[in-house]
């Protein structure tokens, strides 16, 4: 994904989703493994199937639909839809729990804007397990999904060493919440847009497509 040099991930699925997440500036795709500050290599969270990075905060666009229940202070919110326009969030519902996706959304300037993008199979053990765990480190392993908030700073370049201003400057978006919602579905189709224009199939029929 990193040797791909992306500009931008677009998701497409028949539920409706057309979604443009533009990249924030020297984003790095991460998986399982991470390092310490000491650089000791471990696995943060286990099980895990996500492929993930930082959108740019302000280069958001489209609807997406989400395809799994969200779990937001012990309360679900079930088909839910959001509407970015230049990176935030302008419309929003959801079938059930749609006041309480408002008060998410409204918990600060962050969280309309996302700072996470993941890809993760249709495949995936999770997902197939058909289950609800009501913890997001397990759900999240169940589908592509975005994250209202806060950016993770070691999805860009030496992003643990820059400041904050830096992050900001870069796309990174800032928040005191992080909070992942699942939008992948069976048929989402990914392409990607590379900085030189060109344009890469990543997923098709909800399965990575290399």
């Amino acid at each position: 994904m990193n040797a791909l040099d992306l500009e931008s991930v677009h998701f497409e699925s028949a539920n409706g989703t057309d979604l443009t997440v533009g990249l924030a500036e020297q984003a790095i795709w991460e998986s399982a493994g991470s390092k310490n500050e000491k650089g000791v290599f471990f696995l943060p969270n286990i099980p895990t199937e996500e492929v993930f990075t930082a959108p740019h905060k302000d280069k958001v666009d489209g609807i997406v639909y989400g395809t799994k229940p969200y779990v937001f202070n012990g309360q679900l919110i079930k088909g839910f839809h959001v509407t970015f326009k230049d990176g935030k969030v302008v419309d929003h519902g959801a079938e059930e729990g749609a006041d309480l996706l408002g008060r998410l959304l409204d918990t600060d300037e962050g969280a309309r804007h996302i700072g996470e993008v993941a890809l993760v199979p249709a495949s995936s053990p999770i997902n197939r397990s058909g289950a609800l765990f009501y913890s997001t480190l397990f759900d999240e392993n169940a589908a592509c999904h975005i994250a209202f908030g806060a950016s993770y700073p070691g999805t860009t370049e030496n992003g643990t060493r820059l400041s904050k201003n830096e992050l900001l400057a870069r796309g990174m978006n800032q928040s005191t919440i992080h909070e992942d919602v699942m939008v992948g579905a069976a048929d989402t189709h990914v392409t990607g847009i590379t900085k030189r224009g060109e344009e890469v199939t990543i997923f098709e029929n909800g399965e990575w497509a290399f």
